[in-house]
């Protein structure tokens, strides 16, 4: 496992760099999901704009129709375990910085915490709410929370940010522990794996994953290939990556005759 800074200042993501992420079971899809959704919700509460609001309300719904899908409470928790226990064997490795082992996991310990204080029914004050209930209803409509459709939804969306933000946080404050959760599990299984050069001969690479190895994640990282992406299918013993050109969004990608050279890491 690789420890890096976790709260470093952000680098400017660089152009001729792309990394797409495969999850290979059902936990890895939902927390994948999670993550990306809670990442634009944090991104549109901090802007006043009754449009950014809108989209976070829209975020926010979307997080918890996950979350009532199945004991994903539950599934959080017991990897939050998990991933606390591989840091611990790390204790008896004299080359690991064991101030940063023993931060991550009192990250962990706390955010698992915040999560049993939540306790289960967290979602409930989410479902008791008639104001939220009927923008999820008329969600499901293409422009189904026009004005005319929720008059109250638009009144509050001209009320000022300040308390729009009050409002949003206290929905949040019910879902955020988990989400946060995720986010911490998220980056320590990309920490798990280095990245390992490879070459796709006519742009095509299989490869049959040891039945020992808990493999979850698969992330490609391809360079300087503007007009190329990979697509990924398969499990967690053998998965398959194909690389597309598509120089044209109006044409159908096609199956790259070269050879690609990417990086592969194995989560």
């Amino acid at each position: 496992m690789v420890f890096v800074v976790k709260n470093a200042p952000d680098v400017q993501r660089d152009p001729q760099v792309a990394t797409y992420e495969q999850p290979l079971n059902e936990r890895m899809r939902t927390f994948l999901r999670l993550e990306f959704l809670y990442q634009q919700l944090e991104h549109h509460v901090e802007d006043d704009s009754d449009i950014a609001t809108r989209r976070a309300v829209d975020g926010l719904l979307e997080i918890g129709a996950i979350l009532t899908r199945g004991d994903v409470r539950s599934e959080v928790l017991k990897e939050l375990e998990r991933q606390a226990d591989v840091l611990k064997g790390f204790a008896a490795n004299p080359s690991v910085d064991h101030s940063r082992v023993d931060a991550l996991i009192r990250e962990l310990e706390q955010t698992r915490d915040a999560i049993n204080a939540i306790g289960p029914h967290y979602l409930q004050p989410l479902k008791d709410s008639e104001f939220l209930s009927a923008i999820k209803h008329r969600s499901a409509i293409p422009g189904g929370t026009c004005e005319f459709d929720l008059p109250l939804f638009s009144h509050w969306l001209r009320a000022s940010y300040e308390r729009r933000r009050a409002n949003l946080d206290v929905w949040l404050n019910d879902l955020r522990p988990l989400c946060e959760g995720v986010k911490h599990i998220m980056w320590l299984i990309r920490q798990s794996a280095v990245p390992t050069p490879y070459t796709a001969s006519a742009g095509m690479y299989q490869y049959s994953i040891d039945k020992q190895t808990n493999c979850r994640m698969l992330r490609v990282t391809i360079r300087n290939q503007h007009d190329m992406f990979p697509e990924i299918s398969g499990s967690p013993q053998r998965f398959t990556i194909r690389f597309l050109n598509c120089s044209d969004i109006n044409e159908r990608p096609v199956q790259t005759v070269d050879d690609v050279p990417f990086e592969l890491s194995i989560c």
